[in-house]
C-alpha cells in the first residue's frame, strides 16, 4: 500500500511540475515572442521526412503593424465572442456538438443506404462520405493546442488544452493572445503567420490587407492546405464576402 501511495504521490508531483513549466512558458510570452510552436515543429519534421523539404515562411509582425481588417476577419470567422469570453465559449461548443451529432447521424444513414445496395469490391461505386466535423474551439484554445500539444485526440489531451487555455487567459492580455495567434497560425504548407500569408497569397505586407483579402485568409484557417490548392473555390469567395460584410461591428482587443 505504501508503495502505491508513493507512486501516486510521484505522479501528482510530476503533473504539478508539468503545469508549473507551462505557467513559466506562458508568463514569459508576455515579454518574449515564441520562436516556434509544437505544431510548427511537427510540420517541419513531416515536410523533411515525407517530402525532403524544409520550405518555411514566417516573419513576426507586432500587433500594431497587423491589419485591423485581418484581426476583425479572424475574429468573425473563428471566434465571434473572443473579447468577451474567458477562454472557452460554451455556447459555441454546444452548437458544434449538435452539428457534429447531426452530421454523424446523416453519415450513418448514408452508409446504411449504401450498405443495403452493396456492390462487389472494385465496382467503382462511391462509399459514404465521412461526416464533416465542426470545431467550436476559441482562438485561445486553438493557440493553446498549437503552442504546446500534439495532434492526438484524447480526453487527457483535451483536458490539458482547457488548462492551458485558462493559463493563457490569466497570464496574457487578449491583444497578446491574438498577436501570438496571428503570427503563428498555419496558412498553407510551410506558411505560418499573417505576414508570410499576405506575401504568399497577395504579394503585400500584412499591414496592407484589404477587407476582402483579410476575409479570404480568415476563411482558409480551418483547412489552409486544402484552400491553398483551390484558390478559385466558390465557397472561399462566397464565405469571404459574408465575413467582410460582418467585420464592421467587431470590437478589437
Amino acid at each position: 500500500m505504501k508503495a502505491l501511495l508513493r507512486w501516486l504521490l510521484l505522479v501528482v508531483i510530476a503533473g504539478l511540475a508539468v503545469q508549473l513549466y507551462f505557467v513559466g512558458r506562458i508568463a514569459l510570452m508576455a515579454l518574449v515572442d515564441p520562436q516556434s510552436t509544437a505544431f510548427q515543429r511537427s510540420e517541419i519534421y513531416r515536410l523533411a521526412t515525407e517530402k525532403g523539404s524544409l520550405k518555411w515562411r514566417q516573419q513576426w509582425v507586432p500587433y500594431a503593424e497587423l491589419s485591423d481588417n485581418l484581426k476583425r476577419a479572424v475574429i468573425v470567422s473563428e471566434d465571434a465572442t473572443f473579447v468577451e469570453h474567458e477562454g472557452v465559449d460554451l455556447e459555441a461548443l454546444e452548437k458544434a456538438w449538435e452539428k457534429n451529432t447531426q452530421a454523424e447521424q446523416r453519415a450513418e444513414k448514408a452508409a446504411s443506404r449504401l450498405g443495403s445496395k452493396a456492390a462487389p469490391a472494385g465496382s467503382g461505386k462511391p462509399a459514404a462520405k465521412p461526416p464533416k466535423i465542426v470545431g467550436g474551439s476559441t482562438i485561445t484554445q486553438q493557440l493553446a493546442k498549437n503552442l504546446f500539444l500534439s495532434g492526438e485526440r484524447t480526453l487527457m489531451r483535451k483536458g490539458q488544452e482547457l488548462v492551458l487555455t485558462l493559463m493563457l487567459e490569466a497570464l496574457l492580455s487578449k491583444q497578446r493572445i491574438l498577436e501570438i495567434y496571428l503570427n503563428n497560425v498555419e496558412w498553407g504548407e510551410g506558411v505560418f503567420g499573417a505576414e508570410a500569408a499576405a506575401q504568399h497569397y497577395f504579394r503585400k505586407p500584412a499591414a496592407r490587407l484589404s477587407a476582402y483579402e483579410a476575409a479570404r485568409l480568415a476563411v482558409m484557417l480551418p483547412r489552409p492546405k486544402y484552400f491553398e490548392t483551390r484558390p478559385g473555390s466558390g465557397y472561399l469567395a462566397s464565405r469571404a464576402s459574408t465575413i467582410a460584410a460582418r467585420m464592421g461591428g467587431v470590437e478589437l482587443p
